[in-house]
């Protein structure tokens, strides 16, 4: 089952858009920022970007890590959980609706505890809902962009066991590590998974899959809730978005 989960968004002042996630002792922020430009590829096309940046604070974790900007190069762990972000949100987004702007989301991992990658995917999509909203009512789009909700979790087989949600001592110890995105409709946008300890069956990932998409269930509940009383927004949500 899910580790106790909480969203809740306009946890900050200055952002269009923001979100908090606790799951268990993972605790990620996340801000969605409006840009009235986009990338070169993309100018003249009347299509906008949605992007995103991750990062941790240096006593996220148990020991301190070092600013990613004070060490060089964000490692490539970043990079890939960027783009999974930034691909997780664009598979929910009409960009043709947004018009030529940008959505940049930062994740802010505030303490780790297993799960940062998509914790931030399920609190970010939050944040862009909320952006978006905001867009609308200030009459800057005419149509909603956003054609659905996307949540992510992890699972595993940890000492034969499937597992939902894993804590980091149990991702550490995991014999198969999975990590899902799935839109609210149910359709699979990513699946990132490994035999840490082997090869392992397809009979296994079916079991994984199920569980999976029991949890990101609750994670869209708790989307839903957390969205819930934004002017205009509630007929959409109520349409099983």
């Amino acid at each position: 089952m899910l580790r106790p989960c909480c969203i809740n968004r306009s946890v900050l002042k200055h952002p269009e858009g923001s979100a908090l996630i606790v799951l268990g002792d993972t605790q990620v922020i996340c801000t969605a920022s409006v840009e009235e430009r986009v990338p070169a590829f993309l100018r003249g096309s009347g299509r906008g970007w949605v992007t995103a940046e991750y990062g941790m604070l240096p006593r996220a974790t148990a020991e301190r890590q070092p600013r990613p900007g004070n060490a060089g190069r964000p490692s490539g762990r970043i990079y890939e959980i960027q783009r999974l972000i930034g691909r997780s949100l664009r598979a929910v987004v009409d960009r043709d609706r947004l018009g030529e702007r940008t959505l940049w989301i930062d994740c802010d991992v505030l303490q780790a505890d297993g799960g940062t990658r998509t914790a931030a995917v399920s609190a970010a999509c939050v944040a862009l809902a909320e952006a978006l909203a905001r867009l609308r009512s200030e009459g800057r789009i005419e149509q909603w962009p956003l054609r659905d909700l996307v949540a992510a979790v992890s699972a595993g087989v940890v000492n034969g066991q499937l597992l939902l949600d894993l804590a980091y001592l149990e991702d550490a110890g995991a014999a198969v590590d999975l990590n899902v995105v799935m839109t609210g409709g149910g359709r699979l946008v990513e699946i990132q998974g490994t035999g840490e300890a082997g090869p392992f069956e397809f009979g296994q990932l079916h079991e994984l899959i199920a569980l999976v998409r029991a949890g990101i269930s609750g994670l869209l509940a708790r989307q839903r809730e957390a969205l819930a009383g934004i002017p205009g927004l509630e007929a959409w949500l109520r349409g099983g978005g």
